[in-house]
């Protein structure tokens, strides 16, 4: 179908969808090969063609002093076929098919327009980029014609597979659909598709595929009941399909045999509109279809041309192609011999088509027609870009302009590659390096609606501009789901990981094929699908749930607590009776029991165990810096004074003794009330510089360890050095077992109250306490071993309060008719006479 103008477009249309070929006999002239199956919408692609060049007739703005023409061929769905007319649009030579009897034709094109299968362009492009001439394809999908290498001429108005794929990907992380099936066509274009996509897929992170497939070219029914078998056993609830029509029409008709449901189906822009589709048989398993479309365009006026078409049997230029359409759409023959041979009615070319029910007037939709419309329009600005070059501003050697009488195609060539305009529905047209369109895509929803009609809604978009990549927009309120309850189906290879634990991969499975294993004690997870467990911070743990940490728990001796109660109540107990016991002391000072008790060290040694008992609540509460200092400060020096008493006691009890015998009153004048409170003095001066010392060369201090429990934290005071404490125990030791050595020597000293017998047991207690200590206090972990020192303290402290004063208190108290000086010294008076 030809149009003559000043300057003439080609198109390659597929009005017939197969063709026949005879028998190459070799001793005769080869036959033409003959078309068959007239594709009406593939006529109204041609047609939409010859409208847009119409209109930029028209148009005042557009080449204004230019008249297009167009020269369309049929590529009859053979490559063979395409190929011939892309020749003869290059070389201004028609071919024979429309036997006009001659070989005049019409002028060399400067573009084309086509072609429709992304195979057909890969050769024709490879034969038509020798002529340096520019093909625009409106359907040509495959990523392999961006390669400028191979194919420098090549532009498209389509979307390529690879924005395809991204647009596929998008949709996919948009619903969360990490593990999908992929089946392609056995063409370029479905093995591109499938490079792609697994490629782009693994570089996204947007999931992985369970299964590939290949789907045959022929309806081979054990290659396809072996595949649908694949899709009914799979994990994989979405089906992304990247195929043509036929393909999926063999494919439904064994998904309908094996009753494959509970798929939800993504449709490449190869099948999504397909109306043969959508039919009562296949749309119980393909509503609710998921698929991207080429954008839908406004073209005002095209439905209206397209009602005006009537076949003209005067115009050459015509052809049979606008006939052949009208035989096939009202089943009639213009040619009189089919009337009786075939049995068909008279075509008269006023026919009413309004009223004819044909896929052709179907006007809702013009998705590849506007890409048609696009592509004619991208060549005409190339062209008016290059006619309003000024001389001498030319971008050709020598600053040269191309003229509307010297046109060449590798000069449109130029001017294509920089074309930028914006159509009437307001999108942008321009071309990247690779020839590549601004990409757009509709995504559409296959909706079954109640009284039978499939309704294909169109859901959100998603395209590229030039300062955004890929940018999905959908609305989910629009969709229907073909599942139960009607929400996205889930479709994943392992469940996602929750907070707090991490996935692990499976080894020899995909990336998306893992297990969730629990963090660990002390690791957290707070977000899905986790790779590694986090540490927490030093003063944290984690929570049961392991996706937060939380503060460790405190641990030490706390007044709240009840050993902490009981420590703190025995201790302010202990305060009390020894200041009942200096009470009771200080109002019978004078009398025979208290004197002969040595009342001064008694009063000293009442006020130590006093401050004993208080210096254990300094082992109660959170450690602090200066409780860490005091307490064992306090311990050492007041247990010294205690046992330094005690000593001293001990020493004029023997001196006494000593002195009552023939020679020994001289050693009573060491032992005088001064020379006692020096002796104690000194001995604690001892005590006090050995911690002094241990203060200031290491000191204390308050100490958090997390060794005994990973989960909680055991406040505790370091005793800083080690030997300054042994130190400190061992100089108190010391002074214990020289007393109770001197008081067991000094046991069966004559007496009525012999107090060496009660310093000997109470020293016995405390050496007993205190040796037990030891091994007690470094095998108990953290506050129990400030448990066992307090109980030390208070221990030691209650057996020398009870064995020293507890029956001096009873005399007093219970029995004062004892407490004479009869009675004290009358038992020894009487043992000297015997003797």
């Amino acid at each position: 179908m030809h149009k003559p103008g000043d300057v003439v477009l080609g198109g390659l249309f597929e009005v017939h969808y197969t063709s026949v070929f005879p028998e190459h006999t070799y001793s005769s002239k080869p036959q033409q090969p003959l078309c068959k199956g007239f594709d009406s919408l593939g006529f109204r692609h041609a047609m939409t063609m010859a409208f847009a060049v119409d209109e930029i007739n028209k148009s005042s703005d557009l080449l204004p002093n230019v008249t297009l023409g167009y020269s369309l061929y049929d590529n009859c769905g053979a490559l063979l076929i395409g190929l011939s007319g892309a020749l003869s649009l290059a070389s201004g030579q028609e071919d024979l098919f429309l036997n006009q009897g001659n070989c005049s034709g019409p002028p060399p094109v400067l573009g084309v327009v086509g072609d429709h299968y992304s195979t057909f362009s890969i050769a024709i492009s490879s034969v038509l980029g020798s002529y340096k001439m520019p093909i625009v394809s409106y359907f040509a999908t495959c990523s392999c014609l961006s390669d400028r290498q191979r194919f420098p001429t090549f532009f498209r108005t389509i979307p390529s597979d690879a924005f395809q794929v991204q647009a596929m990907i998008q949709i996919l992380k948009h619903f969360g659909w990490t593990w999908v099936g992929l089946l392609v066509s056995d063409d370029d274009y479905g093995h591109h598709v499938a490079q792609s996509f697994q490629s782009d897929l693994a570089l996204t992170g947007g999931g992985c595929l369970a299964y590939l497939e290949v789907l045959p070219w022929d309806s081979d029914q054990s290659e396809l009941k072996r595949i649908v078998h694949i899709l009914t056993t799979s994990t994989a609830h979405v089906v992304i399909v990247f195929a043509h029509e036929i393909h999926m029409i063999h494919l439904m008709e064994e998904v309908v045999r094996q009753n494959a449901t509970g798929l939800q189906w993504i449709g490449s822009e190869a099948w999504t509109t397909a109306a043969v589709l959508q039919t009562t048989r296949f749309m119980p398993y393909l509503s609710g279809t998921l698929g991207i479309a080429i954008r839908r365009g406004e073209i005002p006026g095209l439905r209206e041309f397209l009602l005006q078409i009537r076949p003209n049997q005067n115009d050459i230029y015509e052809s049979n192609m606008v006939r052949q359409f009208w035989e096939y759409t009202f089943n009639c023959s213009f040619d009189p011999a089919d009337w009786i041979k075939a049995g068909r009615a008279q075509c008269t070319g006023q026919e009413d088509i309004e009223n004819m029910e044909t896929e052709f007037l179907h006007f809702s939709d013009f998705r590849p027609e506007y890409n048609v419309y696009k592509a004619v329009y991208a060549l005409a600005h190339a062209l008016d870009d290059m006619l309003k070059c000024e001389p001498g501003k030319g971008p050709f050697s020598g600053h040269s302009c191309a003229t509307k009488h010297t046109l060449e195609p590798w000069q449109l060539l130029h001017y294509l590659q920089k074309v930028n305009f914006i159509t009437n529905f307001r999108d942008q047209v321009s071309f990247d390096e690779n020839g590549d369109a601004l990409p757009i895509y509709d995504v559409m929803n296959w909706q079954w609606l109640a009284d039978g009609r499939v309704e294909l809604q169109t859901v959100g978009d998603v395209k590229r501009s030039i300062f955004k990549d890929g940018e999905l927009s959908i609305d989910e309120e629009k969709i229907f789901w073909n599942f139960e309850p009607k929400e996205p189906p889930h479709s994943v290879c392992s469940e996602s990981c929750p907070p707090g634990a991490r996935m692990a991969r499976k080894k020899g499975r995909p990336e998306y094929c893992f297990i969730c294993i629990p963090c660990s004690d002390g690791k957290i997870s707070n977000n899905t699908n986790s790779m590694e467990c986090t540490i927490c911070p030093d003063d944290f743990w984690s929570s049961p749930s392991k996706d937060h940490c939380v503060p460790k728990r405190t641990e030490f001796l706390s007044y709240y607590e009840p050993l902490g109660i009981c420590f703190a109540s025995a201790s302010l107990l202990g305060t009390f009776v020894c200041g009942v016991v200096l009470m009771i002391f200080i109002h019978h000072r004078n009398t025979p029991m208290v004197q002969a008790s040595n009342s001064e060290l008694s009063f000293l040694l009442l006020v130590s165990l006093k401050f004993c008992f208080l210096c254990s609540l300094l082992f109660i509460g959170r450690p602090k810096l200066w409780t860490c200092q005091l307490r064992h400060a306090t311990f050492g020096i007041s247990f010294v004074v205690c046992v330094s008493c005690i000593l001293v006691k001990t020493l004029v009890v023997l001196a006494i003794f000593k002195a009552s015998k023939p020679g020994g009153g001289a050693i009573l004048k060491w032992l005088g009330a001064m020379q006692q409170r020096i002796t104690v003095l000194f001995l604690t001066c001892v005590q006090a510089a050995i911690c002094t010392g241990w203060l200031v060369s290491s000191s204390p201090s308050p100490y958090k360890n997390t060794h005994y429990h990973n989960d909680k934290i055991v406040y505790e005071c370091s005793v800083g050095s080690a030997i300054g404490f042994a130190l400190l125990l061992s100089y108190i030791g010391i002074l214990a077992i020289l007393s109770f050595l001197l008081a067991f020597l000094a046991r069966n000293l004559p007496d009525n109250f012999n107090e060496a017998k009660l310093i000997t047991f109470s020293m016995l207690i405390f050496c007993a306490v205190w040796v037990a200590f030891v091994p007690a206090y470094v095998n108990s972990p953290g506050k129990y071993a400030d448990a066992v020192e307090v109980f030390a303290i208070l221990a030691s402290s209650f057996g020398l309060l009870l064995a020293l004063f507890g029956p001096k208190c009873y005399i007093i108290l219970m029995r004062p008719e004892r407490n004479t000086k009869k009675s004290v010294i009358g038992q020894f008076s009487m043992k000297q006479n015997l003797m």
